[in-house]
Formats: C-alpha cells, structure tokens, sequence
C-alpha cells in the first residue's frame, strides 16, 4: 500500500532537552492510525512538527514525507499553500480554534478563499455543501451564526468543516472529542470515520481514551516521554501489548475505584420541583418574551454519607443544577434545602450554607488565581469560617490538607503552574475539603484527565470517601466513571430527571430509552485476558 504520511526518525529539541527520539509512523490512504499515550508524552508535539507548526526555538530532525514530499525541508510559504490544501488540523478545544467575532460562514469561507480556491460565490456555495456535510444543515444552522451561538457539538462540527473544506488527503485530529458527551462524541467519530472512507483521507487520531481508539482506529501507536513504545494493528496491540506502558494505561482505562460500602444517614440535601427559566432573546421589539426551562420539576435526596452521580448530555442542566444548589443560580420554582435550611437567603447565597457546601469545577487552572501561591489558594475557603485559623495554626491546616490529598506541606509555597493536571486538581479537592464541607459538588472534575491521572484521583476519592465519611454530587458526562465512583445515579434529559436509581442497576437494565442510547453511544474496551472483568468484578460501559 502507498503511504501518504511517512515519519522517520522524527525528533524535536529544544536545546539539549530532547522533547521527541526516533519516532517513525505512517498513515496510508483511507486509514486511522490512532496516536495514544499521556500528556508529556509528546503526541500534539508530533502532530505540530507534521502541520510545520511547532514553536519558535525548537530544532525538528529526521523526514515527515507527504507522498513522498519532505516537509521538513519546505519553507514558510510552502507549508502554507500544503496547511488546508493537502494536510489540515481539527483541533482539540473549538472555542479557541474559532474566531469568536466572525459568522461560522466566513470562517469556512476564509479556509477556501485564502488559497483561491473558489471566487466568494463559489467559496460560499462550497461551506454551504460542507457545514451540511458534517450535520450543520444551513437550514436549521444558517452560515451568518456565532461560535458562541452553538453547542460544544456544533463547534467542533465547524472545525472539522474548515479542515476539509478543501479535500485535503490527511486530517490530524488532536483530541477533538475529549470535552464531548458521549452521544455528541459518538457523532463525531462516526463523521470522521465517514470521512475518511468516503473521502479517502488519511486520519491521524490523536487520543488518550483507549475505548475511543478500539472503536476507530486500523492501527495503533502509543507515545511515551517522546518515544514510540509499541504499535501495530488494533486488534493485534490490544491482544498481545509486548510493552508494559500500554498495558498499564489499558488497566488505568478499565480502572474501578474501591468505595467503602455505602453508609447513608439521613437526608442532607432536599431538591424539591425546581424550576430554572432563562429569558430568550425577544423576536420582534414588541413581542413577549419567551423563556428557556433549563430545570423542569427536578426533586431528588442526597443522604449523608451518600454518593450520587448526575449524567446527561451537555445543555441538559446538569451545570445549572450544581449552581443552583451552591446558591449562585436564583430559580423560579421549588425549594433546595441543606439540612432544611434553604440555600439561598432572600435571593443571596447563606453564607451558612456555602461554607457546608463546596465545589471542585472541571478546570481547576481557571478556578485558581496564578498569581498567589498553593498555600493561599488552599486557604481561600476559611474566609467563610466565624473565626478562621490564623498563622501556624492556618499553615497547619493547609499542610494537614495538601498530605490528605497526596501532596507535600512545602508545595504551598509553590505558584499553580509548576504543577501537573493531576496536582492541580488535587489542589482543588484539598482546597475544596480543608473546611470540612458536608456535601461536596465535583462538576466534571476528572473529564480532563489522563487515564492513569484519572484513576489516582477517583482512588482518591474514595479514601477520602473512606476517611472522612464524604457525601458527595458527581457530575461527569463519562457513564464509566460515574459507574465507579458512585452509589446511586440520576439520569437527566432536557432539564428533568429521566432515571435514577442504584448506579449498577440503572447501566445494567436501563428503563428508559434515553438511558438506553447513552449506554449504547458509549465507547467500550475490549476484554482483558480472562474474561474482561475488573477487580469488582463488573463489565465498564
């Protein structure tokens, strides 16, 4: 088979500190090589010396060939005429790949017209065709709309309309579903491999979500620190996986974490027919003005000592649920109560009830402040406290929670950034728990996460769970997670509670057929050796 992407020997330095070693993979016509490995391990990186967009002061070595064409002898100009044309990038966070003061038109447009494609008619006929081609029919989604206009879905639907606006004969996907629901996610990987047998590209996947790559990918290559550990066909890899790195990120995939058994004791949180409505935009200057219902009737209970997981596609609520509950969203029916003592105090947050209740969010670098360091970070819930500690006693405090969360007394005098995911939102638990919360909310808090980081944070959890009887909401649109970390589930669609119920029963024998199609749309592994079981003993969607 004729390639049309060749690597060979690729690698990247800045200085004496080598960031890529010898890496060589190839991508033939019509194929998915999926590009798999932990953060660090020099994926993006690989993927940024094929686009020739690496940055300044670093030195590439080697050959990256395009049919047979060495990129890495091309100047400027030339890889310019390639990017778009023959080689184009979906990249992993739409909202910064788009610009947000230009329609979603003009953008696709832009990726036509810079390389003369097509004169305006021509380029405007074209992004019509493609924003249709990826399930953004200008009928339901007109050209003249904004990113901000749009779900996560349909964003990333955009980016990936640039990118093969032209045809191009390779896309480089970079984690271009690792925010996603699993539906909207399960959309966007059938795109792409659509793509790619009806247009003949090459795809090259870049992914930490093992279950995302057995679905999708012909071949696998798994990066560690730079280097190219094992690849081959995915069945093979996953059958055979000579090298021990893979199998420890298969195992971290799979990855159970071991709860204490459940111990409720009586009701802590009462949600009772909660209403939230948000006022849409009036359609004529006289008109009445409609509203959205983000929250419709939504009732349910939090025991003390219980934990309950919250799943949904994005835009269903689940958001506007934890910010009603923290008091940060006014609602216009029913009543949320902590202890029965309601949460909000004449339209304001009880300061009673925010400090019993906290919050872990699912960027713990944009909830911190870069410019205080770890031990002022962690402290910030005490301003909530009558009387908060203060001196050795406050960096006792902060010492004695930064250890419960598997950090060292002396990382408080260290600023956010010298921290890894993983630490960072490990900061954010023990800033979340250093006041002895009763409920605490995790809102997307591992969705982010390499599998191995995920896996030490939901074991976490679960000492913490262990050590300090946590009750606990955790919202996550992964079922895989929630299946582990949870004891009871709710299940919510357009603002309502569609199911719930214990956690295993309601993925095993789902009721209700949204349930049913967000199990289905679900990626899954394949089983391990022996039969596919974890150490609980139970199948993960």
């Amino acid at each position: 088979m004729t390639e049309l992407l060749e690597i060979e020997s690729l690698g990247v330095a800045a200085g004496t500190h080598r960031i890529l070693r010898n890496v060589s993979l190839r991508v033939a016509p019509g194929e998915i090589l999926a590009l798999t490995g932990e953060s660090g391990s020099g994926k993006s990186m690989t993927a940024l010396a094929v686009m020739g967009l690496l940055p300044q002061g670093l030195a590439a070595r080697g050959a990256i060939r395009l049919d047979g064409r060495d990129l890495l002898g091309l100047a400027e100009p030339q890889l310019c005429d390639i990017r778009g044309r023959e080689v184009a990038m979906i990249f992993q966070e739409p909202m910064t790949a788009l610009n947000p003061v230009q329609t979603i038109g003009a953008q696709v447009m832009e990726t036509i017209r810079v390389h003369g494609a097509a004169p305006r008619a021509g380029a405007e006929a074209r992004a019509r065709e493609v924003l249709e081609r990826v399930g953004l029919p200008p009928d339901r989604v007109p050209l003249t709309r904004y990113p901000h206009e749009l779900s996560g879905g349909q964003r990333q639907r955009v980016v990936i309309a640039m990118a093969i606006a032209l045809r191009p004969r390779l896309l480089v996907a970079d984690e271009p579903t690792t925010a996603l629901d699993v539906t909207t996610q399960a959309q966007i990987l059938e795109l792409l491999r659509g793509l790619v047998r009806d247009e003949g590209m090459g795809l090259l996947m870049i992914t930490h979500d093992l279950a995302v790559v057995a679905g999708m990918a012909d071949r696998i290559a798994v990066m560690q620190e730079g280097e190219v550990v094992e690849q081959g066909p995915t069945a093979d890899l996953f059958a055979q996986m000579r090298h021990p790195y893979p199998r420890r990120l298969f195992e971290a995939s799979r990855h159970r974490a071991a709860l204490p058994p459940p111990a409720p004791d009586g009701r802590l949180l009462r949600v009772e027919e909660v209403r939230r409505d948000y006022p849409l935009p009036r359609r004529a200057l006289f008109a009445p003005r409609a509203a959205h219902r983000a929250l419709d009737d939504v009732s349910f209970d939090i025991a003390r000592g219980e934990r309950l997981g919250l799943v949904g596609e994005s835009g269903c609520g689940k958001s506007t649920l934890a910010r009603a509950i923290l008091g940060l969203e006014p609602v216009q029916g029913g009543t949320i109560t902590l202890d029965g003592r309601p949460v909000l105090d004449h339209g304001r947050p009880d300061p009673e009830v925010r400090r019993r209740v906290q919050v872990v969010f699912q960027d713990p670098y944009g909830s911190f402040n870069p410019r205080h360091r770890v031990g002022r970070l962690v402290a910030e819930p005490f301003h909530l406290l009558p009387d908060p500690p203060r001196g050795a006693a406050r960096e006792a405090a902060v010492a004695d929670a930064l250890t419960a969360v598997g950090l060292r007394p002396e990382h408080a005098e260290s600023h956010i950034h010298a921290f890894s995911g993983g630490q960072r939102q490990r900061i954010a638990i023990a800033r979340a728990l250093i006041i002895r919360p009763e409920l605490v909310i995790f809102d997307e808090a591992v969705s982010a996460l390499d599998v191995s980081v995920r896996a030490r944070i939901l074991d976490l959890i679960a000492e913490l769970s262990r050590q300090y009887g946590l009750t606990y909401l955790f919202i996550s649109h992964d079922l895989g997670v929630v299946r582990s970390i949870t004891d009871r589930v709710l299940v919510m669609r357009s603002g309502e509670i569609v199911e719930r119920g214990a956690t295993e029963e309601v993925f095993d024998n789902p009721g209700h057929w949204y349930t049913k199609s967000l199990v289905a749309a679900a990626p899954v592994l394949p089983p391990l050796e022996g039969g596919g079981k974890t150490d609980a003993g139970h199948d993960i969607p």
